[in-house]
């Protein structure tokens, strides 16, 4: 009798792709993956985003052919720097002192180019699904339906569904329904624009109007990232009127002292740069790997939407299938064939390290709240608290090699 286990990831994105070309390696397994577009269509994706320290770690770990790929397409995250918008030095962290290697700096198209290029034939593009669900008659499998170069595709008896198709996680909401989101209180824009800064921008930067904060760092072949918060009431539609360029320069300028060189040319490449920008409000959801009785898993933003203060979804999205590719490729070669026992494995060592980096997170948002101080925010930043669960989050990566290991 065969052993065979059908495997079916339904979303190509970072945790997705990661998954698709570890997994579709493994001897017994029959995987398929299937990203809803087309092969190229990952070119103009996104802005730009920073890979924590922890990522890089944990790829490395599951996959160093791909780790070596992603960090040669990339600038390296070497600098926590925080000022005033009048170039007034709050800190300056070197990320040395509390990871064990650098992070990245990327553009999501890049990251998406690398990833996706990297599994291969395991992914299947243009796939549009049509029905998520219980497989007839079995307590435990999935059925998935969907349309692929306009004929009719149907896996049944799915032995281990994945859902790494993102925050709003279609495969989530089949079985259990899209989670409520959480508002922090807080407005984001981001942009990429081209460099032209003569310098003014490289490394992960932060400057603090009030409780306005400008991030931007360089990211190649020539572009700056750039993002922006305000403070919103939970809840609360973003006003079209903060979409201005007057208002822009109102919520990062300072009133009445001269801005820092990088705060003005990064205001006015932001104005410059307002009907391109993209605006989302911060929120986080409640964490769900599993579902209890089918076997199907969520990774990366299905399973937990987090606050992007830290940089962490990406990277939890990261850490969360190097994990998993691990163990599960370690119990196949074990001999262990229960896709439940594989879905409790990755629970159990991932569940407690996404609290901890969920919570952190949001802690670490308070400089971004209505009223906040950003000196005072900045000060308990350098403190050995802040410092040590820096630490614990850029260096206690979670990937165990034994299906019976916790975090």
């Amino acid at each position: 009798m065969s052993t065979t286990r059908k495997v079916l990831n339904l979303g190509a994105g970072v945790a997705g792709a990661i998954l698709a070309r570890r997994l579709s390696r493994l001897p017994g397994l029959d995987v398929t993956c299937l990203e809803r577009v087309a092969p190229d269509d990952h070119s103009e994706a996104g802005t730009g985003l920073n890979v924590g320290p922890n990522a890089i770690k944990a790829l490395r770990a599951c996959d160093p052919e791909l780790a070596d790929a992603v960090l040669e397409q990339s600038l390296p995250w070497r600098r926590w720097r925080t000022s005033l918008a009048d170039g007034t030095p709050l800190f300056d962290l070197p990320l040395e002192r509390v990871a064990d290697n650098a992070g990245i700096r990327i553009r999501w198209s890049e990251l998406y180019r690398i990833l996706r290029g990297g599994a291969g034939p395991a992914i299947r593009y243009g796939c549009q699904v049509s029905e998520i669900g219980p497989s007839p008659g079995d307590p435990h499998r999935t059925r998935v339906r969907w349309t692929e170069n306009g004929s009719a595709h149907e896996l049944d008896g799915i032995d281990l569904l994945i859902g790494t198709d993102g925050r709003y996680s279609a495969t989530r909401a089949a079985f259990s329904g899209l989670p409520e989101p959480r508002h922090v209180g807080v407005a984001i824009l981001r942009a990429l624009v081209p460099d032209t800064s003569g310098g003014l921008v490289d490394d992960y930067e932060q400057w603090f109007n009030r409780h306005h904060r400008l991030l931007a760092f360089r990211v190649p072949p020539g572009h700056i990232y750039i993002a922006g918060t305000y403070p919103l009431a939970a809840g609360a539609p973003i006003p079209d009127d903060w979409k201005t360029p007057a208002a822009m320069r109102h919520a990062f300028l300072p009133e009445g002292r001269e801005p820092a060189p990088a705060v003005r040319w990064l205001v006015e490449a932001l104005c410059g740069h307002a009907g391109d920008a993209h605006w989302a409000r911060m929120q986080e959801s409640d964490l769900r790997f599993a579902e209890p009785v089918r076997q199907v898993l969520y990774l990366g933003d299905s399973a937990h939407g987090m606050a992007p203060t830290l940089g962490q979804g990406a990277t939890q999205a990261m850490e969360d299938a190097s994990c998993a590719a691990l163990l599960i490729e370690a119990a196949v070669r074990a001999g262990q064939t229960d896709a439940r026992g594989w879905i409790d494995a990755i629970g159990a060592a991932r569940g407690e390290r996404i609290r901890f980096a969920m919570d952190f997170s949001l802690r670490a948002s308070d400089t971004l709240l209505q009223g906040a101080d950003p000196v005072a925010g900045a000060r308990w930043k350098t403190e050995a608290p802040f410092i040590d669960d820096l630490s614990r989050l850029f260096r206690d990566v979670a990937c165990p090699t034994e299906p019976g290991q916790g975090a």
